[in-house]
């Protein structure tokens, strides 16, 4: 016989229920209880008393200035802090699914099978990336995102491209700039000659006309972006037609702040028209996919994509938005302006870190560049290495398992709340400038991404941040990569400067130097001024020069060289002089005081040697070696 309800197997349906359990009273358990309670300012002289032997503080610091000594200010004007407890308020950041979605667009986030891994084709050759499109599609990859037009992939090899890619099954995404309208027609009439549904098709199609306009300096037209959009909400439930790129911005220099500001300031822009072109709020803000840059910097990455979500709300509900319809729909991009050629096996490093930052972030689609990207076209193996990143974190690290798993942490909930005030500044200004359109325009734009540009060298040039492999740990020894050259891309507007570009020209100049005759620069340690020596030769190292160590007493010939001397903050002034007078009799054409030069920087303090090592030729003799070719006679 069956079991029934409250009745045991062994007996038949008349026996007797069986007791329910007893289960025994639990007292709470409070984990701080058994400690007596603690303030803040016994943590505050613990870190004074650490910071004062490290000789950060000297013996009249407070604790107070203790802890302040621990925060870090962001390049958006506000403070990481060294500790976050639960004093002070912060927006309720809700429940994923829900209204505000800073915890998430969806209930269930990417808990179901991972954040949509999508690949970026660069390639203009056909054959070259229809292989490798079907290649990250049967390794891991889950959409393809082509590049067409200008220079790259030909938009009428689409077909080809996409042979033997299901594209109800698998999105493509078009990134086709001013060919976007040849592009979305012939993706639509490739899938229709397919025999796929209208309601199967999934996608995104591209449409930014203010992210191109961004990229070339021309005027934005909105028309192709309605007409596709219109088309999409009646035929295409599955396609969006618009992206809200913040890349253009990100990779010019903005701050995370300023990104976000200037990609809601574009959505704001595309809501606008689409409304008027007739779409109801609700149809528009269904076809547009925000595209977000996410850094080696991982609680600020998170932060900026739930800030992002927050504010998107914000603005969907003044739009008239029902709850439900004010999620992002967020792709993420791993940052192209953080990584370097110099030294660019860091790049995966740096990567994976972005990456990872992106899915516990909450975003539905997630791009990581290959660490060769900055190269040229990167090959094969650094695009598995690239697909694997995703694999890796989603199927062994199970990074996707929980929602929002950064929520309810006071550091990264102070800081998304710090990022979307900021990001929301930056969004009011562009409105007081009349728009994005007129902010681009008018230089605004540029002008405020060229400030910030210039913020981020001067960081790295102080020490204040570094990137390793370029101004921390270069290996000067490496083999540089070598590949094959990517189409260019638009120009006419906003830069595209990676951070690590200063110090990686300045190391190609002192590298040919080194090429034309061997480099002559010493460390001239002055006393007890070795640990200066040790600090000014990493300096140089992050412009490729290298330096040798020496003593006032034992100076190699130095001929045309340079010579740094270094010396203990507390040096005596005459043993300075003696280094001088020694390097100067040695032959040094420039005796640099290591403590002054540091105090200008590291680009600087390398401008000063390379001009040395490396000076620019005299004009009237590179007119004369340019002509030379051609007054020669031929034989």
């Amino acid at each position: 016989m069956s079991a029934s309800a409250g009745t045991s197997p062994a007996n038949d349906g008349d026996a007797a229920p069986l007791p329910e359990p007893e289960v025994p009273a639990v007292e709470q358990l409070v984990l701080a209880g058994a400690f007596p309670p603690v303030e803040r300012v016994q943590w505050q002289r613990l870190v004074l008393g650490v910071l004062r032997k490290s000789g950060r503080l000297d013996g009249d610091a407070t604790p107070a200035q203790a802890e302040l000594a621990l925060a870090s200010v962001l390049p958006d004007g506000f403070a990481v802090q060294g500790l976050y407890t639960a004093e002070g308020a912060l927006p309720p950041a809700g429940v994923p699914g829900l209204a505000p979605f800073t915890r998430g667009g969806t209930a269930s986030g990417a808990t179901g099978g991972g954040w949509d891994v999508r690949q970026r084709h660069d390639d203009p050759d056909p054959v070259t990336t229809h292989r490798a499109a079907l290649d990250d599609l049967e390794g891991g990859g889950s959409s393809v995102w082509l590049t067409l037009g200008g220079g790259g992939l030909p938009v009428a090899a689409l077909g080809e491209v996409l042979d033997g890619v299901y594209v109800d099954l698998a999105p493509v995404v078009l990134d086709a700039g001013g060919e976007t309208a040849d592009a979305a027609a012939a993706y639509l009439s490739l899938a229709a000659e397919r025999g796929v549904a209208d309601d199967d098709l999934l996608g995104v199609l591209g449409a930014d006309p203010l992210g191109l306009a961004a990229r070339t300096g021309t005027v934005p037209d909105l028309g192709v972006a309605t007409s596709l959009a219109r088309r999409c909400a009646d035929r295409h439930p599955g396609v969006r037609a618009v992206v809200v790129d913040g890349l253009p911005y990100a990779d010019a220099g903005a701050t995370d702040g300023q990104e976000l500001g200037l990609a809601l300031a574009t959505a704001v822009a595309y809501l606008r028209a689409l409304t008027e072109a007739g779409l109801d709020a609700a149809q528009a803000c269904g076809q547009l996919e925000f595209r977000s840059s996410a850094s080696a910097d991982q609680f600020v990455t998170i932060a900026k994509l739930r800030a992002a979500r927050r504010l998107w709300a914000r603005v969907t509900e003044v739009a008239g938005l029902a709850p439900a319809g004010r999620a992002q729909r967020q792709h993420a991009v791993t940052s192209w302006a953080m990584t370097a050629t110099a030294d660019p096996y860091t790049n995966l490093l740096r990567s994976t870190i972005a990456c990872f930052a992106a899915g516990v972030g909450g975003a539905d689609a997630v791009t990581v560049l290959p660490f060769d990207a900055a190269l040229g076209l990167p090959d094969a193996v650094s695009r598995r290495l690239a697909r694997n990143t995703s694999a890796l974190l989603l199927e062994e690290s199970h990074v996707a398992a929980t929602v929002d798993p950064a929520g309810g942490s006071w550091a990264v909930e102070a800081l998304t709340d710090e990022l979307a005030r900021a990001g929301w500044a930056v969004f009011r200004e562009v409105e007081r400038a009349g728009g994005m359109a007129a902010a681009l325009a008018s230089g605004l734009v540029a002008d405020r991404l060229a400030a910030s540009a210039a913020a981020r060298t001067e960081r790295l040039s102080t020490g204040v941040d570094g990137i390793i492999g370029v101004t921390e740990f270069p290996d000067l020894a490496a083999s540089p990569l070598v590949r094959r050259a990517a189409p260019p891309g638009p120009t006419g507007g906003l830069p595209r400067v990676r951070a690590a570009e200063p110090f990686e020209q300045l190391r190609g100049r002192a590298a040919a130097a080194a090429a034309a005759r061997p480099q002559r620069v010493v460390l001239v340690t002055v006393g007890a001024g070795k640990a200066a020596a040790t600090g000014i030769g990493k300096r140089l190292a992050a412009g490729g020069v290298t330096a040798a160590p020496a003593t006032p007493a034992a100076l190699p010939d130095l001929a045309g060289g340079v010579a740094v001397l270094c010396a203990a903050p507390e040096g005596d002034e005459g043993e300075l002089a003696g280094a001088r007078a020694a390097a100067e009799t040695a032959g040094a054409v420039l005796v640099l005081d290591g403590a002054q030069a540091v105090r200008g920087g590291t680009l600087a303090l390398l401008e000063q040697v390379l001009a040395v090592l490396a000076p620019d030729p005299e004009p009237e003799t590179a007119q004369q070696e340019t002509a030379q070719p051609e007054t020669e006679e031929q034989p």
